[in-house]
Protein backbone atom coordinates (compact mmCIF):
# COMPACT_ATOMS: atom_id res chain seq x y z
CA UNK A 1 0.00 0.00 0.00
CA UNK A 2 1.54 3.90 -0.81
CA UNK A 3 2.73 5.64 1.58
CA UNK A 4 2.99 9.85 1.73
CA UNK A 5 7.09 10.61 1.83
CA UNK A 6 7.48 14.68 2.12
CA UNK A 7 9.81 13.83 -0.61
CA UNK A 8 10.55 17.92 -1.78
CA UNK A 9 11.32 18.51 2.74
CA UNK A 10 14.12 16.19 2.52
CA UNK A 11 17.55 17.34 2.73
CA UNK A 12 20.22 14.63 1.42
CA UNK A 13 23.41 14.99 2.58
CA UNK A 14 26.58 15.63 0.06
CA UNK A 15 26.36 11.83 -0.77
CA UNK A 16 22.62 12.20 -1.74
CA UNK A 17 21.60 10.02 1.65
CA UNK A 18 19.75 10.70 4.23
CA UNK A 19 19.43 9.27 7.93
CA UNK A 20 16.21 6.51 8.03
CA UNK A 21 15.53 5.37 11.42
CA UNK A 22 12.70 2.24 11.47
CA UNK A 23 10.09 2.17 14.65
CA UNK A 24 7.39 -0.34 15.25
CA UNK A 25 4.16 1.36 15.99
CA UNK A 26 4.32 0.08 19.62
CA UNK A 27 7.44 2.68 19.80
CA UNK A 28 10.56 0.11 19.74
CA UNK A 29 13.34 1.59 17.88
CA UNK A 30 14.59 -1.04 15.35
CA UNK A 31 17.42 -0.05 13.39
CA UNK A 32 19.12 2.98 11.60
CA UNK A 33 19.41 2.76 8.18
CA UNK A 34 20.59 5.64 5.00
CA UNK A 35 17.76 6.05 1.73
CA UNK A 36 18.56 7.84 -0.96
CA UNK A 37 15.76 9.22 -3.19
CA UNK A 38 14.97 6.19 -5.29
CA UNK A 39 14.77 4.30 -2.33
CA UNK A 40 12.31 6.99 -0.50
CA UNK A 41 10.41 6.59 -4.28
CA UNK A 42 10.70 2.96 -3.57
CA UNK A 43 9.01 3.04 0.04
CA UNK A 44 6.39 5.29 -1.17
CA UNK A 45 5.33 3.88 -4.13
CA UNK A 46 4.91 0.10 -2.07
CA UNK A 47 4.42 0.87 1.18
CA UNK A 48 7.74 -1.60 1.74
CA UNK A 49 10.67 -0.66 3.26
CA UNK A 50 13.67 0.42 0.96
CA UNK A 51 17.18 1.73 2.10
CA UNK A 52 20.48 2.41 0.48
CA UNK A 53 23.03 0.06 0.67
CA UNK A 54 26.63 2.29 1.56
CA UNK A 55 28.59 -0.84 1.66
CA UNK A 56 27.40 -2.51 -2.00
CA UNK A 57 26.12 0.66 -3.04
CA UNK A 58 22.81 -0.73 -3.77
CA UNK A 59 19.42 0.14 -3.29
CA UNK A 60 17.55 -3.04 -0.89
CA UNK A 61 13.89 -4.06 -0.25
CA UNK A 62 14.56 -5.39 3.46
CA UNK A 63 13.02 -8.46 3.85
CA UNK A 64 13.86 -9.93 0.01
CA UNK A 65 16.76 -12.36 1.37
CA UNK A 66 15.89 -12.73 5.37
CA UNK A 67 12.10 -12.72 4.99
CA UNK A 68 11.67 -10.47 7.74
CA UNK A 69 10.17 -7.67 5.73
CA UNK A 70 9.09 -3.96 6.99
CA UNK A 71 5.90 -2.93 6.68
CA UNK A 72 5.58 1.17 6.24
CA UNK A 73 2.34 2.71 7.57
CA UNK A 74 3.57 6.14 7.93
CA UNK A 75 6.70 8.50 7.46
CA UNK A 76 7.52 11.44 9.23
CA UNK A 77 10.28 14.10 8.61
CA UNK A 78 11.82 15.81 11.30
CA UNK A 79 12.30 19.35 11.87
CA UNK A 80 15.25 20.15 9.93
CA UNK A 81 14.46 18.13 7.02
CA UNK A 82 17.69 16.05 7.06
CA UNK A 83 16.49 12.62 8.86
CA UNK A 84 13.72 10.31 8.56
CA UNK A 85 10.86 7.98 10.89
CA UNK A 86 9.30 4.90 9.26
CA UNK A 87 6.32 3.95 11.40
CA UNK A 88 6.40 0.56 10.68
CA UNK A 89 5.23 -3.12 10.99
CA UNK A 90 7.98 -5.44 11.36
CA UNK A 91 7.92 -9.40 11.00
CA UNK A 92 10.90 -11.30 12.35
CA UNK A 93 13.49 -9.49 13.45
CA UNK A 94 14.60 -6.27 12.47
CA UNK A 95 18.69 -7.04 13.45
CA UNK A 96 20.65 -8.86 11.00
CA UNK A 97 21.75 -10.43 14.21
CA UNK A 98 18.74 -12.33 14.82
CA UNK A 99 17.91 -9.50 17.24
CA UNK A 100 14.18 -7.58 17.65
CA UNK A 101 16.10 -4.62 17.20
CA UNK A 102 19.80 -3.60 16.67
CA UNK A 103 19.73 -1.53 19.45
CA UNK A 104 18.83 -4.92 21.92
CA UNK A 105 21.75 -5.16 24.45
CA UNK A 106 23.56 -7.71 23.55
CA UNK A 107 23.55 -11.18 24.95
Amino acid sequence: MPVKIPLDAVKFDERGLVPVVAQELDGTVLMLAWANREALEATARTGRAHYWSRSRRALWRKGDTSGHVQEVVEVRIDCDGDALLYRLRQTGPACHEGKRSCFDPAP
